[in-house]
C-alpha cells in the first residue's frame, strides 16, 4: 500500500495503474476500446456528405467519450499520493491533451479546428498495451542499426553517387525538350526511378533514355535489398548472443510509472522511493 494512502486510494491505484487483478485487466480493456472508438469517430467526422442527424450523434458520442476520459483523468490524479508527479509526466500531458480540445471548442468556437488534436489519444494505446515489454526487442533493433551504421553510411554515399551520375546522363541524353531541364531534375528522376516509385511526372522519350531507365530500374531492385541484408545480418548476430532473462518491472506508487528495473531504488519520473514489489504486468 502507498505510504499514507487510504484503502480506496490503494485499490483505485491497483485497478488503474496495474494489471495483476481482473478489475485492472478489465479497466485496460475498456480503456483500449474507448480509445479506438474515439479515433474511429474522429475519422468518420472528417468524411463529408453525412446528414445533420449523423453529425449530431457523432458529436454526442464525442462528448460522452470526452466525459469518460475526464473521469479517468480525475481518478488517476486521486489514486496517487503526489498528483503533480502524474500531471506533469509524459502520460499525464498526453491524457490532458486528449480531452482539452473538446472543451476549448465550446469556449472558443473559432478554434474548433483544434479538435483534430483528439488524435493524440492514439498515443494512449502505448499505456494500455504495456509496450515496455517490447523494449528489449526495440533495443535489439537499435543495437543492430548502430553496429551497421558505417556500412549503411557507405551504402547511401554510393547511392548518392549513382543518382548523380544517372541524373546527369539523363539530362545530357534527353535534354530540356523532353522535360529534363536541369541536372537536379535528372537527379530527382533517378531517385524516383531507382526506388521504383515511378510517379510518371517526367519520363524519357528517346530510345537511349529508355534503355538507361531500364538499367536504373533493374539496378534499383538489387540496391534496395542491400540495407535490408546489412541490418538483418546484424540482428541475427545480436540474437545469437546469450540472452539474459528479461527483468520484471517495478511500479511507482506515487506517479504510476511502471518501467523501472528490479534494481531501481527511486522513480526516474518523480523521484519517489520504489516499493520492493512486482508490478504484476501482463
Amino acid at each position: 500500500m502507498q505510504p499514507g494512502s487510504r484503502p480506496w486510494q490503494e485499490n483505485l491505484f491497483r485497478i488503474i495503474y496495474l494489471s495483476d487483478t481482473r478489475a485492472g485487466r478489465n479497466f485496460d480493456l475498456a480503456l483500449l476500446v474507448t480509445i479506438i472508438s474515439s479515433i474511429v469517430l474522429l475519422a468518420i467526422e472528417t468524411v463529408p456528405g453525412y446528414s445533420v442527424e449523423v453529425y449530431l450523434w457523432l458529436d454526442i458520442a464525442e462528448w460522452a467519450i470526452t466525459f469518460l476520459f475526464t473521469i479517468e483523468y480525475i481518478f488517476r490524479i486521486l489514486s496517487v499520493k503526489k498528483p503533480h508527479s502524474y500531471i506533469f509526466s509524459a502520460y499525464g500531458i498526453i491524457d490532458v491533451l486528449s480531452i482539452l480540445p473538446t472543451y476549448l471548442s465550446v469556449f472558443l468556437p473559432e478554434l474548433e479546428f483544434m479538435v483534430v488534436w483528439r488524435a493524440v489519444r492514439l498515443l494512449r494505446i502505448f499505456r494500455v498495451l504495456k509496450l515496455t515489454h517490447f523494449l528489449r526487442e526495440a533495443d535489439t533493433l537499435t543495437r543492430a542499426l548502430i553496429a551497421s551504421r558505417r556500412k549503411i553510411l557507405i551504402f547511401f554515399l554510393s547511392l548518392l553517387v549513382y543518382v548523380v551520375i544517372f541524373g546527369t546522363l539523363m539530362f545530357i541524353i534527353e535534354g530540356p525538350e523532353n522535360g529534363f531541364t536541369s541536372i537536379p531534375i535528372g537527379i530527382y528522376w533517378a531517385v524516383v526511378t531507382m526506388t521504383t516509385t515511378g510517379f510518371g511526372d517526367i519520363v524519357p522519350k528517346t530510345a537511349i533514355g529508355k534503355s538507361l531507365s531500364s538499367i536504373v530500374m533493374l539496378l534499383g531492385y538489387s540496391i534496395l535489398a542491400v540495407p535490408t541484408g546489412i541490418i538483418s545480418a546484424e540482428i541475427a548476430r545480436t540474437d545469437s548472443r546469450p540472452k539474459k532473462t528479461p527483468p520484471d518491472f517495478l511500479a511507482c506508487t506515487q506517479c504510476g510509472e511502471k518501467s523501472h528495473k528490479p534494481e531501481s531504488k527511486f522513480c526516474f519520473n518523480c523521484g519517489a522511493s520504489l516499493q520492493r514489489k512486482r508490478a504484476g504486468l501482463v
